[in-house]
């Protein structure tokens, strides 16, 4: 196994009930990774069910190892004021911690586990941050509706063409650390309570802003539509976008391949037979629920961009000092 230095290390957040389809992520993952290349895998979790969890473990090879990481004791101080509902659980905040809980890495690949990779994730690594937070790609679900254009302009501040999916992140860790970024997040989420539709996204977004590098769509391709030209090398199943609940979701031949590669190939199946109408039923009024908040938060006085549009980043080192005082 090479060294730390030359490791690849990706992060991803996940509990048990998204187990299964992690497996089908890091399938995809190791099975594109070059031979050249070695991997540190790095699974952020609250406590996981072990037996499942042991299917993971045994995905490691020669050159990718398969960590287990309970990051219970960092999210519990902040766990009353996450913002959540009932799509979301607090592993969606786990990448923030990233900086912190692993000091020895330089820059890191975060991933969410309902994705597919087709391409070779060391070209992603390999590309040249500078001082730039991220490596991102921009939302197509955010740009996909005037909604959401008017939450991310209107509610944060953000031009929706540059607002990005934290789904897929090349992270600069070390400048996570130097801009405290970790630190600016707990003092905003315990000082203002900001309503959200995105919730980590939304912040990342806001104390990442003018720090990005836009990477193009096609590592981080969406299931919206198939509009890519060619393969991806990731597409990301996102939102209700997801094949092991529905039938006619595009790149939808990519889950598959690897799916049926997995322990949790039959159970993944069942999962889409039985998902039914129900399922679509609450599916559709949680969109509708979604698109409603945005337009409200949109309209609040007391939004990110009503809240912080006067501060600029030298400004936000306020932040820091009040959390510390």
């Amino acid at each position: 196994m090479p060294t730390q230095t030359n490791t690849i290390p990706v992060f991803f957040s996940s509990d048990d009930n998204y187990l299964p389809f992690l497996a089908v992520s890091m399938r995809s993952l190791i099975d594109n990774l070059s031979p050249d290349a070695c991997c540190d895998i790095h699974i952020l979790n609250n406590g996981l069910n072990p037996s499942r969890a042991q299917h993971l473990l045994q995905m490691a090879t020669d050159t990718v190892r398969v960590h287990l990481v309970d990051v219970s004791r960092e999210i519990a101080p902040l766990a009353e004021k996450l913002n959540l509902r009932d799509y979301y659980t607090a592993s969606i905040y786990f990448r923030l911690f990233i900086p912190s809980l692993f000091p020895q890495y330089h820059k890191a690949i975060y991933l969410d586990a309902d994705i597919a990779v087709n391409g070779d994730i060391s070209r992603l690594y390999r590309t040249q941050l500078g001082n730039r937070l991220v490596g991102a790609v921009p939302d197509a679900i955010i740009a996909s509706h005037r909604d959401f254009q008017g939450y991310a302009e209107a509610g944060l501040g953000i031009p929706h063409r540059r607002y990005f999916n934290s789904g897929v992140m090349l992270m600069n860790l070390d400048q996570f650390r130097m801009q405290q970024i970790e630190r600016k997040f707990v003092y905003l989420l315990n000082t203002y309570h900001f309503d959200t539709i995105c919730p980590d996204q939304d912040y990342l977004n806001v104390l990442c802003r003018g720090q990005v590098l836009y990477l193009d769509q096609g590592w981080n391709k969406m299931s919206i539509d198939d509009s890519y030209p060619g393969t991806p090398d990731l597409v990301h199943y996102n939102m209700f976008y997801k094949p092991w609940q529905y039938r006619d979701i595009c790149y939808q031949e990519y889950f598959w391949k690897y799916a049926q590669r997995t322990p949790f190939y039959e159970e993944i199946r069942r999962m889409q037979r039985e998902f039914g109408w129900k399922g679509r039923y609450g599916h559709m009024l949680a969109n509708r629920t979604l698109h409603r908040n945005a337009r409200r938060i949109s309209q609040a006085d007391d939004n990110f961009r009503c809240v912080l549009q006067s501060r600029t980043s030298d400004e936000a080192l306020e932040w820091i000092r009040a959390y510390e005082a």
